[in-house]
């Protein structure tokens, strides 16, 4: 089924210093706000049309894939046209929070035509999971094969709470997963469990080397944002908080982010912190979090680019909740936020995926559940 492209749609968003910062926005810049350093975002549509898009990935020859929670994958081509992609999607499991979820191209990508997919799966005995699956793609984009079954065995609730499912490529073509915790009590901190997890695969599913059992980090709740900071080696991951602190976490190997939701055995406890190093010795406290209340944060990304000014190489994190996105000035350390700001507060629902691109644009879907979009914003 085809969908024509809108893309001659451009609104301006006043942005704002979280410190003083309104719900309402403008469609013109507050010339007051001009001291951000991002008093306008260009933003087109790309893809609408969609119900619940969870990822977006960008092919080099400007092709842009999305795909539905519900299975559906939809592409743009570089030539305008918009079609469903012929995929088997027999075995997904959509349910609740999981089904068709994070999308990565492979590294090698051009010559490959791989991609992989993080998705809920049917078992044969009712043993519902969560797998990395590799798909390739014919050159016209009309057809997605799956060829292999990268990583399997990724837990998953019977109601499909708290799924994750983030993948990211790294440059070494190896793979990094975050997963969510399925609303258990021990999952986060049991190291046989891959969920409420950092994983770190190579491409054919084999363990690592810095991540014993395929576990990167342990300790999160719910991973569902994934990025390198530009220009360096560091790894961040932003997860959705309880009924407070959504966080940023800057990632090392063998770290433990502290959720630990077991206070009564076999009771899931939300009361506890987030990161709770008194129950947790030696957990990793956050780079950043939302406070009170949570902000619900699946997506991240870094902006780059001399376009951004002061504002290049911070990070991005969107929210569902908030409805809003919040970019976030690292320290030199990359450590410790310095500065901090919103942007399209209440401009277009609740947001999900970031993916940033080569111009230093980004694009960022919508999770309304109704005429959701593939959006590209331009500083």
């Amino acid at each position: 089924m085809s969908r024509r492209l809108t893309g001659t749609g451009v609104l301006t968003a006043g942005m704002c210093l979280v410190l003083g910062c309104s719900s309402g926005t403008s469609e013109q810049p507050d010339a007051g706000l001009a001291d951000t350093g991002l008093a306008d975002l260009r933003v087109t549509t790309e893809i609408d049309g969609l119900n619940k898009p969870w990822d977006v990935v960008a092919a080099p020859d400007g092709t842009v894939l999305t795909g539905e929670r519900s299975g559906r994958f939809v592409v743009r081509r570089p030539d305008g046209t918009t079609s469903d992609l012929i995929a088997d999607q027999t075995d997904l499991y959509a349910e609740g929070e999981t089904g068709l979820m994070g999308m990565e191209l492979a590294q090698d990508f051009s010559t490959s035509r791989a991609l992989y997919t993080c998705q809920g799966v049917t078992g044969g005995e009712g043993e519902n999971r969560i797998a990395v699956f590799r798909w390739t793609v014919d050159p016209d984009w009309t057809t997605l094969t799956r060829t292999a079954t990268v990583l399997d065995g990724i837990p998953v609730a019977s109601n499909g709470r708290h799924g994750g499912c983030r993948i990211l490529a790294a440059p070494d073509g190896s793979l990094f997963v975050g997963t969510g915790d399925t609303a258990s009590p021990t999952v986060p901190q049991d190291p046989e469990s891959l969920g409420g997890k950092v994983l770190h695969i190579e491409a054919d599913g084999s363990a690592a080397a810095d991540a014993p059992g395929r576990v990167y980090t342990l300790g999160h709740r719910n991973v569902q944002g994934l990025a390198f900071a530009p220009g360096t080696d560091r790894l961040y991951e932003v997860e959705q908080g309880t009924s407070r602190d959504d966080e940023l976490n800057l990632l090392v190997p063998g770290g433990n982010y502290g959720y630990k939701p077991d206070l009564l055995p076999g009771v899931y406890d939300e009361s506890v912190p987030m990161t709770d190093p008194e129950r947790v010795p030696g957990a990793l406290g956050a780079v950043w979090s939302s406070g009170e209340p949570t902000i619900a944060t699946p997506g991240l990304t870094f902006v780059d680019g001399a376009a951004w000014g002061e504002w290049s190489g911070a990070a991005v994190i969107s929210s569902q909740q908030g409805e809003k996105l919040v970019f976030l000035k690292l320290s030199e350390d990359g450590s410790s936020v310095s500065r901090e700001a919103v942007a399209l507060e209440n401009e277009y629902g609740r947001l999900r995926s970031l993916t940033s691109l080569p111009d230093g644009s980004f694009l960022m879907t919508t999770d309304n559940g109704s005429d959701d979009r593939v959006l590209r914003v331009t500083p």
